[in-house]
């Protein structure tokens, strides 16, 4: 498989540490609102990494954070009169709900920045011994940044670059407009931590160092995120990982593109901002996730009201096949007939396409395409077809279900829902045959049509059809 690394700057050949193992580590939310859009696009894509390299055989232990203590979850805590803690576990179950409407995976260690707190004092202590921090009389802990001078190699940009565009802030003690926060010195009425230098809490950066190392170890296969987080979140915690750990922090970086919202930057200023929630309650969660893989995730993607309507129809294309398809298997019987082996092949090589795009740099667009042509060779092979063998039914239906889960998408199939509300309907026309209620009978039949159902009186009792 090859990955684009942010950090080369070009797709490479994935190398994991221990072979058949790829270490994952992706940047979680901070939990002190209802997730966005934008939030979702990390989440979903890198829930396909680690799926599909399930899928290709790897053991993957993927880490994802929550940022359970920052100024945001205060304020928050401030406005509501509450508590850090009540704010953030408000938000982290909100999360779950939300994550799992998408239908993303849970991580295999979810570790919160408040459970982690030792580990980063741990840290920050070594970087003091070693030159790479300094404290101040405030109780603030700062990163040495001109000491690191490979500070930038991750968003290609030289730390006399960055140094001329930064600016030193009122109330700042730092040796140079660049340095940064390490550990806070706490304020009054903030919610702190003893540490040697004083009552205080983490900088942002440091947790996620503290954390990939302590499930991880000093090195990872994979670092991802949004691009948002190249400048400064990762190239922060590369530097003061690679400066406390003595070696590489991660061997790739993997970093989503942008969404904007009807073409524009999403801001709550612009009043064009939507959370997750909001979108799911008009339009369910499925089609938000569709959106987020429709492009390559490196690409920027648009958020639009026309959009994630298309996306519904996209999917309810790729569920009327595997409906049509899954009520044919039932139904069906024997093995495969002349001329099925054709077809099986046939059906094969867009497996193979969905491969090549998937080891392709993760460019899921394609594998939807791959998808969409399965369907189509689906429709017209098997579900048009007079009865086609169980063997071919089964072999076409566990294939569709194989690509699209390594994608997450279909999951709200509700196949032995649609067949108790198929097998009533039957009854209740049964029944109504029976009472000689036929505008009943013929309404019921005409319902079932509907659903594009046929039936057939028999001597045997009414069946589906599956011509």
């Amino acid at each position: 498989m090859k990955i684009y690394n942010t950090m080369s700057g070009k797709k490479e050949e994935l190398k994991t540490i221990n072979e058949g193992e790829v270490k994952i580590y992706a940047c979680g939310p901070t939990v002190y609102n209802y997730i966005h859009i934008g939030n979702a696009r990390p989440i979903c894509v890198f829930d396909i990494l680690r799926r599909y390299l399930e899928y290709r055989g790897y053991k993957v232990t993927y880490v994802q954070n929550f940022t359970d203590i920052d100024d945001k979850i205060i304020k928050k805590a401030n406005e509501e009169n509450s508590d850090y803690k009540t704010v953030s576990e408000k938000f982290i179950e909100e999360y779950k709900t939300d994550s799992k409407g998408l239908n993303v995976r849970e991580a295999t260690i979810h570790p919160k920045a408040t459970e982690n707190i030792q580990q980063m004092i741990d840290m920050v202590k070594k970087l003091e011994e070693k030159g790479y921090a300094y404290s101040t009389e405030y109780g603030d802990v700062y990163f040495r940044t001109n000491k690191f001078r490979e500070y930038g190699k991750l968003s290609h940009q030289p730390l006399e670059d960055l140094e001329a565009g930064a600016r030193i802030q009122i109330g700042d003690t730092k040796e140079n407009p660049m340095d940064f926060a390490l550990w806070k010195g706490a304020k009054e009425g903030e919610p702190y931590w003893e540490s040697p230098w004083g009552k205080g809490r983490p900088g942002w950066h440091i947790e996620c160092s503290c954390m990939a190392k302590r499930y991880l170890g000093d090195t990872i296969d994979i670092h991802c995120g949004g691009q948002d987080l190249i400048f400064p979140h990762h190239e922060n915690e590369i530097a003061q990982s690679e400066c406390s750990n003595g070696v590489t922090f991660a061997n790739y970086w993997m970093h989503n593109g942008y969404i904007n919202v009807d073409n524009k930057k999403m801001s709550k200023s612009l009043g064009n901002f939507f959370t997750v929630r909001d979108v799911a309650e008009q339009f369910g969660y499925e089609p938000i996730r569709y959106l987020m893989i429709s492009s390559h995730y490196r690409s920027p993607i648009n958020y639009s009201i026309d959009i994630i309507k298309q996306c519904k129809s996209a999917l309810d294309r790729l569920y009327n096949c595997r409906q049509d398809l899954a009520f044919l298997a039932d139904s069906s019987t024997g093995e495969f007939k002349e001329g099925e082996q054709e077809i099986k092949d046939k059906l094969l090589t867009h497996k193979d396409d969905f491969i090549s795009s998937m080891e392709d740099d993760l460019n899921t667009a394609d594998a939807i395409s791959a998808l969409f042509e399965l369907a189509r060779d689906i429709n017209s092979s098997i579900n048009a077809q007079t009865k086609p063998s169980k063997e071919l039914c089964d072999f076409a239906l566990n294939l569709y279900d194989e690509l699209s889960g390594v994608l997450g998408l279909l999951y709200e199939q509700k196949d032995s829902e649609v067949k108790d509300s198929v097998q009533e309907l039957i009854d209740r026309r049964t029944q109504a045959r029976k009472d000689k209620n036929w505008a009943e009978a013929d309404k019921i039949r005409n319902e079932l049509a509907e659903m594009g159902i046929t039936i057939k009186d028999t001597p045997n009792g009414t069946i589906v059809v599956t011509e």
